[in-house]
């Protein structure tokens, strides 16, 4: 009986031990929550010129034409449009 409760509370402490263990750290305290980023708001979606495909204004180049989505598409395009 003796070796039984021994047991016992031998397998307590292993359980109490690996719950622990097991539990994610709660992360540290920060005095002011961090600020939104300006990649998290939504952007306007701007059309190629050339191909037609939407894209991130911020991702965009600018040309003579409107915007394109690379710098060969605006190449081709003012080329083109240079001779028209």
């Amino acid at each position: 009986m003796k070796y039984l409760l021994w047991l016992a509370v031998l397998a307590l402490i292993i359980f109490i031990i690996g719950v622990k263990r097991g539990r994610p750290r709660e992360p540290e305290v920060r005095s002011k929550p961090p600020s939104p980023k300006a990649a998290d708001a939504p952007q306007a979606m701007l059309r190629c010129a050339e191909c037609g495909m939407h894209l991130p204004a911020d991702e965009s180049l600018p040309g003579k034409g409107g915007v394109f989505c690379s710098a060969g598409h605006r190449n081709s395009f003012e080329a083109r449009e240079g001779r028209g």
